[in-house]
């Protein structure tokens, strides 16, 4: 099989894991979405550590999510999975400025994917590994189901466009294609849960070494600790004009160290301190939440949750994918191919990522990630 211009080929030779898994879900609501690692980890500890108090209330909180028929809709077009005792999980979020989103700018009809990371459990389920693949990114996006029909492959197409051509599978084959990984599964989590919950939660604690001013983002700190909101938050992990070159390389950057900060902020949580506090922060996880339909129940989340609890923030290496900026357009990056490799190549075979991969590359340069650091 040919190799895309970024990537492995996606079948390449991979164990097949046991038993198929294409259970029916409900199409989709069409609401705005965000996706934060460190939503689906407060999800996580609500639910495992909080679990026995919601008793009767999981039914009601189940329908709060909304599922997608992920390997419905991809069938076998797909890499094989690898039984080795790792999961590989996409976590994505789009730019739509829908309904309660429409603050942060015009709804013009499509919606992009704005954060994408992809998470690799790593086998015993202690360490994690975690790859942001900046939306600039010109990638090969792949022909994508749609509504029955077939969106076409594009050579060069930025990488949050396959989300707005094709949706949540589209945007799962186009990193399966660049990966030559199947994911496991997929999560999205919506724009205003994601404030809710920090709300929810008292804020989280951070340290910012600049000031970051960014009217479109909503932003303004000086140099100094911070206790941020739902809506400073929000602003933070969306802000690119506030810091660095304004490109979104920097944006990743902060994402990374505000996460960091967000698990650490979970587990000085008192979740058995007030029942409705917890129903609360498990009403809002829930109904932010979109996910593969292998994971559309509070029972199945549970068991997902209960493979995560042992990794904290010390536990997660986070790296930007290799990138280098496109000398016909600066807003735009290409992967650096023979790195790009490295890093999947590592995660296929439940490896570290070697500190080779990411040597040189436009986002291990950049020095963003200082702008923001976690309280001791």
């Amino acid at each position: 099989m040919a190799e895309d211009r970024n990537s492995t080929p996606v079948n390449s030779g991979r164990r097949a894991r046991k038993g198929g898994r294409h259970g029916k879900a409900p199409a989709p609501r069409s609401t705005g979405r965000k996706a934060l690692l460190g939503t689906v980890w407060t999800l996580a500890a609500v639910l495992v550590l909080g679990g026995a108090g919601l008793g009767y209330l999981y039914y009601k909180l189940n329908g709060n999510i909304t599922a997608v028929n992920i390997n419905g809709a991809l069938d076998d077009d797909r890499p094989k999975n690898v039984d080795n005792g790792s999961m590989d999980i996409l976590v994505l979020g789009s730019d739509s400025r829908a309904g309660q989103n429409a603050k942060y700018g015009t709804d013009e009809g499509t919606s992009r994917s704005d954060t994408a990371m992809v998470v690799h459990v790593y086998k015993g389920r202690k360490k994690a590994g975690v790859v942001s693949i900046p939306r600039d990114t010109l990638i090969r996006r792949p022909a994508c189901p749609k509504d029955g029909k077939t969106v076409p492959a594009q050579r060069l197409a930025m990488f949050n466009s396959a989300y707005e051509v094709g949706g949540p599978a589209c945007a799962v084959k186009t990193v399966e294609s660049m990966t030559g990984i199947r994911m496991d599964h997929y999560l999205e989590v919506d724009f205003s849960g994601f404030k809710r919950l920090i709300d929810q939660l008292g804020g989280v604690d951070i340290t910012t070494t600049q000031p970051i001013h960014d009217q479109k983002s909503h932003l303004d700190l000086e140099p100094g600790k911070h206790t941020l909101n739902g809506e400073q938050s929000l602003g933070l992990v969306r802000t690119r004009h506030g810091v660095g070159d304004g490109s979104d390389l920097g944006r990743i950057k902060l994402q990374q160290a505000f996460i960091k900060a967000l698990l650490d902020q979970i587990k000085s949580v008192d979740l058995f301190s007030s029942p409705t506090k917890l129903y609360d922060l498990a009403d809002t996880s829930t109904k932010a939440l979109t996910v593969d339909s292998e994971l559309a129940s509070v029972n199945k989340l549970r068991g997902f949750a209960e493979s995560l609890k042992n990794i904290g923030s010390g536990d997660m290496h986070m790296v930007t994918l290799p990138v280098r900026y496109d000398p016909n357009d600066p807003n735009r990056v290409l992967p650096i191919d023979s790195k790009a490799r490295e890093v999947w190549r590592a995660l296929r075979w439940d490896k570290p990522i070697p500190a080779s991969a990411t040597k040189g590359s436009a986002g291990d340069a950049t020095g963003d990630a200082n702008k923001v650091v976690k309280n001791p």
